[in-house]
């Protein structure tokens, strides 16, 4: 299996990132089995276009979203990068979890 699982939608929150607050992430490594896919079908014409990229950022994107990653962004770079033989990718990694507010303990009601 390419990926850790494969969704058709997203189960985290809105993060109304824009391009610009992307390009401020810094890409880092990821195996490809630690991604779960936000999208189910994959254009075959885009996964085969050698300039897909041309317009976009050069990095997939992903969400850190309860200890799971969610590729948003990027599944015809990651197909790609299994196709040839490699199992990892450089991914922009937003982490919802450490910018969402800590949830302070429930006080006991004894």
């Amino acid at each position: 299996m390419i990926f850790k699982a494969v969704r058709d939608s997203r189960p985290y929150p809105d993060h109304k990132f824009s391009t610009r607050d992307w390009a401020n992430v810094a890409p880092r490594p990821v195996r490809l089995d630690e991604l779960t896919t936000t999208k189910r079908e994959l254009a075959l014409d885009k996964l085969l276009d050698e300039d897909s990229t041309f317009y976009g950022d050069l990095f997939p994107h992903a969400v850190q979203w309860e200890g799971e990653l969610y590729l948003e962004d990027g599944l015809h770079r990651a197909v790609r990068a299994a196709l040839q033989q490699r199992n990892t990718l450089h991914v922009r990694v937003l982490d919802l979890d450490e910018l969402r507010p800590k949830r302070r303990p429930e006080p006991d009601s004894r």
